[in-house]
Order: structure tokens, then sequence, then C-alpha cells
């Protein structure tokens, strides 16, 4: 049975090693689904959020998967709106990784909500004067967006594609895609940017609080920015990662190529326009809210010293920005790997200082640094839907035909 259902022409491991090999994701998710049901029937109090820490660790995971997960709305957009026909060769597997970080997402909202049989409340009691309305709405949407650009994929499966109507199904939703990867680029726009947004306009929190345009902070663009360079980014490094455990080629080094080029040249502006934005907040916003800049870095016990200015901004910022601009050094394997992981964990960065950062400075002479730390079962829960993504990746990997190219770069021997 299992042989019948993997892509014909292809090879792949046996049933009881593929099965061993997801023996530790599945122990996570149990351990992951336990600690979500203590939260969802003992409350909050199982986590370490307080006061200064509404937003914590779990909003933190939940921006931060929304940003790399941006690999599959801008990978969509440049394959079938701008016509790079190359990144057909990995737009199946942008689409499984936007789609796993995007159900990561609503699963870390419905354990974050504390009450998920009010969840709906956000929709029929819509507070039209909240951009987390906005992000609630365009969030569930794309969502959906992924579901229906994955399921041609799946219809694709040998056994599926078998019966005549699922056939016909798959081949007409693959004429329409590039109406679905239209909508789903403008919908993970505004998200995007509604996320960023929510932290511009803190006037309370004036480590976040940003100018802006009309009633846009910069947040708003920078952060829809960011995703669209990082995104394509962790989609590269989950392929490569894939590549390494399958011990296969499943790309050609033309299609890494052309999606890094535009990587750079993405990251490289966002990075202009972020080292330009975080100037204008120290010489002129920072000082109109009563502050200096190193205020926001010191008498933190080094927790938030200025060293996470230098990662976010230099380290995993330029850095890989330049990698990925230079031809010569990003067609070397290991700089590309480095590139694309520290782009990675500088949007990562990015967004744990822009929640985290503004929750521990205080804004009172009173106050004073507030520091905090996750308990375990924020810890599980937000471990849980990565070890989720990577059952579903594996499982899509073995029965689905992701990568067109695999067939032609790893020719399989028959006797």
């Amino acid at each position: 049975m299992d042989s019948a259902l993997i892509p014909e022409g292809v090879e792949r491991c046996s049933l009881k090693r593929f099965t061993l090999g997801l023996v530790i994701p599945a122990a996570l998710v149990v351990w992951g689904l336990y600690a979500a049901y203590l939260c969802w029937f003992k409350g909050l109090n199982q986590t370490n959020m307080n006061d200064s820490y509404g937003f914590a660790l779990w909003i933190w995971a939940d921006l931060a998967v929304i940003a790399v997960g941006g690999g599959a709305f801008f990978t969509g957009f440049l394959r079938y709106v701008v016509g790079k026909d190359e990144l057909k060769n990995i737009i199946n597997f942008a689409v499984i990784v936007g789609f796993c970080c995007y159900c990561s997402a609503m699963l870390i909202l419905a354990i974050d909500i504390g009450q998920p049989l009010r969840g709906w409340f956000i929709f029929w009691h819509a507070n039209v004067h909240s951009m987390l309305t906005e992000v609630a709405f365009c969030l569930s949407l794309y969502l959906s967006v992924l579901a229906i650009e994955y399921l041609p994929l799946v219809l694709e499966n040998r056994k599926i594609d078998q019966n005549p109507f699922f056939h016909n199904l798959g081949h007409r939703m693959h004429e329409v895609m590039a109406v679905f990867a239209a909508t789903g680029a403008f919908l993970s726009c505004f998200h995007q940017g509604s996320l960023g947004g929510v932290t511009g306009v803190l006037y309370g929190r004036p480590f976040g609080l940003r100018d802006g345009i009309f009633i846009w902070p910069w947040t708003f663009f920078l952060y829809t920015w960011s995703a669209a360079a990082c995104g394509p980014c962790f989609t590269m490094l989950c392929c490569k990662i894939t590549e390494k455990i399958t011990g296969k080629r499943l790309v050609k080094d033309n299609v890494y190529d052309l999606l890094a080029k535009i990587s750079g040249w993405m990251l490289g502006t966002y990075m202009v326009a972020k080292i330009a934005d975080t100037i204008w907040w120290a010489v002129v916003t920072v000082p109109k809210t009563g502050f200096t800049f190193m205020e926001f870095y010191t008498n933190s016990q080094n927790y938030h010293g200025i060293w996470i200015l230098i990662l976010e901004l230099v380290i995993c910022g330029i850095v890989p920005a330049a990698i990925l601009l230079k031809k010569e050094w990003r067609q070397n394997s290991r700089l590309f790997i480095v590139a694309v992981t520290l782009a990675v964990i500088g949007v990562c960065v990015n967004r744990w200082v822009m929640v985290m950062q503004p929750m521990a400075m205080p804004v009172m002479t009173f106050d004073s640094w507030v520091l905090y730390f996750p308990s375990w079962q924020e810890w599980a829960t937000t471990i849980l839907p990565v070890a989720g993504a990577i059952l579903i990746i594996a499982l899509s990997y073995r029965y689905l035909p992701v990568f067109p190219q695999e067939k032609e770069l790893n020719p399989v021997e028959r006797p």
C-alpha cells in the first residue's frame, strides 16, 4: 500500500525507517498537546506571563513564523504574477512551508487567547478600530488560500490522481492558481503590515513607537518588506535541510541562485530602510517621548543590551544581504547556507525585539526592567507546531510530487 502512494520515478526509504524517523517529532507533538490541554482547561496561569508581559513567547513565535512563512506569498507572486518561470521548481515546497507556518500561527493564537470557545468573537464582534481585527481576518483568509494552493498538490498523489474527477479538479485548479497567488500576496501584505503597525502606534511603549505616513507607522511597511526578503530565505534553508536529510539534490542551482539574488536585493533595500528608520527613531522620535537612545539599552542586565541591535542590523542584516547580492559569494554553498540562516535569524530577532523589548522597558520613574522566562508549557506549545510542520513536510515529500526536478537530478536505475 505504501509503495503505491509514492510518486513514480523516485526512490524513498523503507516505511520502517520513515516511521522511526518520525518518532521524535510525534512525541513532541504529544507533549505539546498535553501542554495545550493544561493551558485550555486550567487557564493562562500555566504560563509566566504577567502584567508587564501580556505579549510573550507565543506572540513572538506567532510573528516569527508569519514572517518566515512569507516565502509562500512572495515566491507565488514572483512565479505567477511577475512570471519567473524557474521558480515553478520550488513553488510547491514554498506553499507547503507557508501552509505549515500559517497553521502554526493559528494554533498558537488558539492557545494564546485563553478561551478558544470564544475565538469566533473576533469575527462576529469585530473591533473595527483595531489593527488586530484586520490581522485576524487576513490571516484566516490567507490560510484558506494556502490550503487551496496546497490542495492540487495533494490531488497529484499517485493513487488519488487515478480518479478522473480528482485528476481534472487538480488540473483546473492549476489553471487558475495565478488568481489565488495574487490574492494571497494582497492578503499577506496587509496582515504582515498590520502586525508591524500594532507596535508602531504604542505611544505608551516608546521603544516600539514609530513615525509614519498618514495612519501607518513605518513598521507597517518594514514588516511586509522583511517578510518578503527573509521568507524565501527560510524556504531555501528548509529545502537545503530536506536535501541533506534525504541525501538527494531536489532543486537545481539556477533556481536557488535566482531566488537568492531576489532575496538579496529585497534584504539589502530593507536594511537601508531599516537603518534609516532606526536613525530617525533615535534622533527624532525618542527625544520627543522624554527618553534618550541609550536608556533603552542600559540597566537591563545585558538582557536587552546594544548587542541585540548590532546582531539584528549588522550580523543578521548587512552580512547576509552582502553575501546574497554578490554572485560569487551566493554561489558558494557554505556562504549560501550562512547567508540564508543569518537572514532567518535576523527577522526572528527583529520580531523578538519589537515584541519583548517594549514590554521589558520601564516607562515610569518608579518602574524597573522586567525580565521574563517562559514556563515549560509555553515552550512545549511553541515547539508543538514546529514538530507538526516536520510531520507535514515529511509526509508531503514522501507521498506527493513536491519537486518537479527530482527525477532528473536523481535518476532511478531499473533492473
